[in-house]
Order: C-alpha cells, then sequence, then structure tokens
C-alpha cells in the first residue's frame, strides 16, 4: 500500500481495512511498547500488554472519534489503562529473568561500573514507579518517548502549561525521593 497519512489509514481501518490498521499498528507499536516496558520493567509483560493494547484498538477502531488530538493519544490512553490494570492484578515487584541479567552482562565490558550503573538506575526506576500513575506517564512521554509538552498535554488531557507544571514539580519530587533512597541505602 502506497504511503498514507494517518487520518487516511484511520478513516479507512474504521470501515474494516484491516491492511489501513497494519499501518497503524507499523507506525505506532515500537512506541506503544517502549511506553509500557519502560511502566512495567520487563520485556514479557510489555510484549503481552502490547499485544493487548493493539487488540483493543482494533476492536475498538470502528468507534474512534477524532477530537483533534493525535492518534497516538487514543493508544497511549489503551496502554495507560492496561498497565494501571496490570499492576492491580499483579501487586508485585518487579521481576528481571536471567536471560536479560546474562544479556546485560554480556553487553558490559566492565562489570563494576555496570553494577554501579544498575544500582542507579535500580534506584530510579524504584522512584519513578513511586509515583502517583500520571507522573509516570508524564516522566516516560517526556524523557522516553521526548513529546513536547504540547503532545503530552493532548495524550494526557491537559494544557501545556499543567503539564510543565506538573513535570516540574514530578522532578523536585523524583530528587527528593533519590536523595531519602540515597540516604537509607
Amino acid at each position: 500500500m502506497e504511503a498514507i497519512s494517518d487520518q487516511t489509514a484511520i478513516e479507512r481501518a474504521i470501515t474494516g481495512d484491516q491492511e489501513a490498521f497494519s499501518i497503524l499498528y507499523e507506525r505506532y507499536v515500537i512506541r506503544i511498547y517502549n511506553y509500557i516496558y519502560y511502566r512495567v520493567g520487563n520485556s514479557h509483560d510489555a510484549e503481552d500488554i502490547t499485544a493487548r493494547v493493539f487488540y483493543r484498538a482494533m476492536g475498538g477502531i470502528s468507534r474512534y472519534d477524532n477530537r483533534g488530538v493525535p492518534f497516538s493519544a487514543w493508544l497511549y490512553r489503551i496502554a495507560h489503562n492496561l498497565v494501571a490494570n496490570w499492576y492491580r492484578d499483579n501487586a508485585r515487584k518487579k521481576e528481571v529473568s536471567l536471560e536479560e541479567v546474562g544479556q546485560f552482562q554480556q553487553r558490559s565490558e566492565h562489570l563494576e561500573s555496570v553494577m554501579v550503573q544498575t544500582q542507579e538506575n535500580e534506584v530510579l526506576m524504584k522512584a519513578i514507579r513511586s509515583l502517583p500513575p500520571d507522573r509516570q506517564q508524564l516522566i516516560i512521554l517526556k524523557l522516553v518517548e521526548d513529546l513536547s509538552n504540547q503532545e503530552i498535554g493532548e495524550i494526557m488531557g491537559k494544557s501545556e502549561g499543567a503539564i510543565k507544571s506538573l513535570y516540574h514539580r514530578t522532578l523536585l519530587t523524583l530528587r527528593k525521593r533519590i536523595e531519602k533512597m540515597g540516604k537509607q541505602g
């Protein structure tokens, strides 16, 4: 199929065109997966939830209502809700498979520096995961997806100014939590 705009692909997908939906899938699957991965912390659950996001989107595309926000905002909202359900259903700590640890160690040249970096990353991820879900979403969209305040506002249903303010407050909160964790450790 020729290169088409999101709007055209959406219009075609709404009428049941599976090829048009597959174009949307290809355009957004990596971004949605990354968002979910950073929220849940392991690839297996992230893959499962990502699949459910697109399954749900495919099932609901006929009811999709373009309200002037990007299509990705709809997908992020579905992902956000499924991640919230995952946390509710799986009140558990982050698990890291031995396979992931092995792959990580193979890529590293200096185990000691990797361990220090890993500990720092764990502290950061623990601090981020201790935030309310909307603030986790904000941090991931800003730092991982590199979206603008306006784009994040569209996804989260807030003004650009509200996002800027929330981001600033969230960074201050993260700094305090990381400092507190450092004193405890």
